[in-house]
């Protein structure tokens, strides 16, 4: 790549990273986005896609695959504590996962893509909002425009601390588990600290609840290799030693390695649930956020990536099981041929999501290259029989 461009990109990351916005409200972010993309000259722009969502198109105006591209545009609502120079200057909002990294690559392929436009089929680079809640893929789906950048393929990829720096990591099949947050409310009603029997305390039914979920899985025979429920939070009455609680909250996060699997363990949780509030006279509500898809990669697009891995002489290495952490890619994975893969942000890198974390800008360039091969392999190449293919 050359040296201005990778300057142009990290320059472009640094940028992102002083003004990130929280899940629904990147409209400033997808506005520098939206600026940067017209200077490319694709054919076609879309806007407002899914919510703050940006799409570029890139249409050779021949017969040929269509590729699709996302990255991520939200950040995180934590504090940071890092000391860059290109520190957040949004107090308690960060790009803590490294989305802003994200989006400088999928940056770079719009300039690549503006030299070297592909010469049959069409690329589109969608940015995509609200990708750490789960609601931006089903956004986009949902959309009306989501027709015009309907694919063949889609890729993606992630940073991944602790995974050496530069190294790209595959895998066909189950890539990454599908979650859900279940919050389960529980009531009764109080009475005096003195007096707990005239009242109708949910905390025997907290505890139970504290002990049983994170045991689910095994009561199912599954393992944490499959399927893995954990409490994060709980809350019981008010901080008064004269009241006897009335109200008690708990909260996990349910995951596991497949949809089927998640559908069975989230159904098997709330009976659980709804049973012991039952056996302790407790009115119950149970409401869940956060939900991701799993996430499986298809193996005709792996090993297209997998070609272009060894074309070009980068690092890769073949994963042996699926992550359990969750991506809202796998919803866009569900409509089509896709493939989402992780590129090591080194072993000394802070983990995503901690409060020191910075995206390593030595990827940016790592990533420009994979897609823009991907590019080349499926849209500026013949397929493996001759002839072209897709559905352009």
């Amino acid at each position: 790549m050359d040296s201005s461009l990778l300057d142009q990109l990290i320059d472009f990351r640094h940028e992102l990273h002083r003004y990130p916005e929280l899940a629904g409200e990147e409209k400033n972010t997808a506005g520098r986005i939206l600026a940067w993309l017209e200077k490319c000259s694709p054919n076609q722009i879309l806007e407002g896609i899914g919510g703050y969502g940006i799409a570029a198109i890139f249409d050779s105006g021949k017969k040929g695959p269509a590729l699709l591209f996302r990255c991520e545009l939200d950040g995180l609502p934590i504090v940071e504590t890092g000391e860059t120079e290109w520190q957040s200057t949004i107090p308690g909002k960060a790009h803590l996962c490294g989305h802003d990294g994200h989006m400088a690559i999928i940056a770079g392929l719009a300039k690549r893509l503006q030299t070297c436009p592909p010469a049959k089929g069409r690329v589109i680079l969608l940015f995509q909002p609200a990708e750490e809640t789960g609601e931006g893929a089903r956004a986009i789906i949902a959309d009306r425009q989501f027709a015009t950048i309907q694919s063949d393929f889609a890729f993606a990829l992630h940073n991944l601390p602790g995974m050496k720096l530069n190294q790209v990591g595959i895998k066909s099949g189950s890539f990454n588990f599908a979650s859900e947050g279940m919050a389960i409310a529980l009531t009764g009603h109080t009475s005096h600290a003195s007096h707990p029997e005239d009242g109708n305390s949910p905390a025997i039914a907290v505890s139970e609840l504290i002990n049983a979920l994170p045991a689910m899985p095994a009561t199912l025979g599954l393992t944490q290799d499959t399927a893995l429920v954990t409490l994060v939070h709980a809350q019981l009455g008010t901080e008064d030693f004269g009241i006897s609680p009335g109200h008690g909250c708990v909260m996990a996060t349910i995951r596991a390695i497949n949809d089927k699997m998640q559908n069975k363990l989230r159904n098997d949780a709330e009976k659980l649930a709804r049973k012991i509030a039952a056996s302790h006279n407790l009115d119950i509500s149970i409401s869940y956020r956060d939900r991701f898809a799993a996430c499986s990669n298809d193996g005709e697009a792996t090993k297209n990536v997998q070609s272009v891995l060894e074309k070009s002489k980068l690092d890769y290495q073949f994963l042996e099981t699926p992550f359990r952490w969750s991506e809202d890619f796998g919803v866009l994975a569900a409509t089509t041929q896709s493939m989402l893969c992780v590129l090591g942000s080194g072993f000394d890198c802070p983990q995503l999501h901690n409060p020191d974390y910075d995206f390593p800008d030595e990827l940016i360039e790592t990533g420009v290259r994979l897609f823009e091969g991907i590019v080349g392999n499926l849209c500026n190449e013949k397929t493996a029989n001759g002839s072209d293919s897709g559905s352009h």
